[in-house]
């Protein structure tokens, strides 16, 4: 095993392990950490993918981003509770898939890097003598995922930040009615307010001298890097071989499409990456006109898509060499409108009987069309998000009413645990100064 250093992308802060680098979430000069190096996996472990079990693979590509920070058995237990789910791949249509990611506890994607990180941040919190707070923005389904992951775990607090009215009634259900030791802080503003304040704490040294902050964002490598289990899941039930995908995936914060790049870097057979975006179309014109241009995000049916600068494409630019050339002989984007991802959600459930979310049913259109233009390929895309967190949409849409699972009505009726406050930090650091 080779042991992974990781450095800051503002290359002004020293490279850091594992645990240095999910201890701080960010780097001391405000950078996103990065390996050092990209591991390489051999013909033959892509080859015998069939015969690994979830936790036997999820081992094998998390152990060298880990190196000897965590004892190779408290690995094995990590991976092993991190995949206690399916994660099926599901035909749709004779050439789309569907990577169904909503089976773990809080019906979301982000189960599996929430409850990974939460593992290792409980593993390493043991050591640490401040209190341990992750502090984190959520556009909807992070912070559920985060505050189930993370719930009772030893010596360590959550605060999630999450812009108001504008998540989903169960997505608020899930991330504001535990309690204990999760503190959830209703923000008004939008998610870029949320991101922007959790940032600021971060370089914001005197006032969070007294406590140990960290971020549980998809800007922490533990929560970011186990995202690419997703993809080798999906290519471990791949059904044509001789034909790698085109996988499209819905795109807002962007670090589950980087960790898609990051295993293709490795070796993932795929034969392109879709990034579906809805109306925040910052990545779609970068791509067509090599300008980055950050805005405002706009509110969205898909709306844990609707990230104005995402954090994490600054990731995939380093993963690239910072080529726009090379990025876009891999990567294409497409922007779907409101409109576009009814129409969607519509003519799949109606055609071929399938229930896709919002941000699933961004992740089929865009897929759709690359197919059509591409002809002879097939791909699957990432359903992201069960179909129960957006029940007034969908049933508005379809006609027909979702069911919904037994412990996601119990979560409906529990009682909403929140503190609104204003979309500026100094709000945030008065919560902070006397948590």
């Amino acid at each position: 095993m080779f042991y992974m250093k990781y450095y800051s992308l503002q290359h002004n802060s020293p490279e850091v392990d594992f645990k240095t680098a999910t201890l701080l979430g960010q780097a001391p000069d405000n950078g996103l950490y990065f390996p050092e190096k990209v591991p390489q996996w051999s013909k033959s472990f892509i080859n015998s993918i069939g015969d690994l079990t979830q936790e036997e693979l999820a081992y094998q590509v998390m152990a060298p981003y880990v190196g000897d920070t965590i004892p190779k058995t408290v690995l094995q237990k990590i991976v092993t509770e991190t995949l206690s789910f399916n994660i099926p791949l599901i035909k749709v249509t004779e050439d789309i898939y569907s990577l169904e990611l909503f089976h773990g506890p809080t019906l979301a994607f982000k189960d599996v890097g929430a409850r990974f990180m939460s593992r290792c941040l409980g593993y390493f919190a043991s050591e640490i003598k401040e209190p341990v707070v992750v502090l984190v923005a959520t556009s909807g389904d992070t912070g559920g995922a985060v505050a189930h992951g993370f719930y009772e775990v030893p010596g360590v607090d959550v605060v999630i930040l999450y812009p108001s009215g504008k998540v989903s009634p169960v997505q608020e259900k899930q991330l504001t009615t535990l309690g204990k030791n999760i503190h959830a802080l209703e923000v008004k503003g939008n998610f870029d307010d949320c991101q922007r304040m959790v940032k600021t704490a971060f370089v914001d040294k005197e006032h969070t001298k007294n406590i140990f902050l960290t971020s549980a964002n998809s800007i922490n490598v533990a929560r970011w890097l186990p995202q690419q289990l997703y993809y080798l899941l999906a290519w471990k039930q791949w059904p044509h071989k001789d034909l790698p995908p085109v996988i499209s995936v819905p795109s807002g914060n962007f670090g589950n499409i980087c960790a898609g790049l990051m295993a293709y870097h490795s070796g993932l057979p795929a034969d392109h990456f879709i990034a579906a975006c809805n109306v925040n179309d910052v990545v779609p014109r970068f791509l067509q006109s090599g300008e980055y241009e950050p805005r405002r995000a706009l509110a969205t049916l898909s709306n844990a898509m609707d990230v104005g600068d995402p954090s994490n494409f600054i990731r995939i630019l380093e993963l690239f060499g910072q080529s726009l050339t090379d990025l876009s002989q891999v990567l294409s984007s497409e922007s779907i409108s409101d409109v576009e991802t009814e129409q969607t959600l519509a003519h799949v459930f109606h055609e071929y009987n399938y229930l896709l979310d919002p941000h699933g049913a961004v992740g089929f259109l865009a897929l759709e069309r690359y197919l059509q233009a591409n002809p002879r390929k097939k791909g699957f895309f990432l359903e992201t998000a069960h179909p129960v967190k957006f029940p007034e949409s969908i049933e508005r849409i379809t006609g027909e009413t979702i069911p919904v699972p037994a412990h996601v009505q119990s979560i409906m009726l529990a009682e909403k645990k929140t503190k609104m406050i204003e979309a500026d930090y100094g709000a945030l650091k008065t919560f902070l100064e006397n948590f």
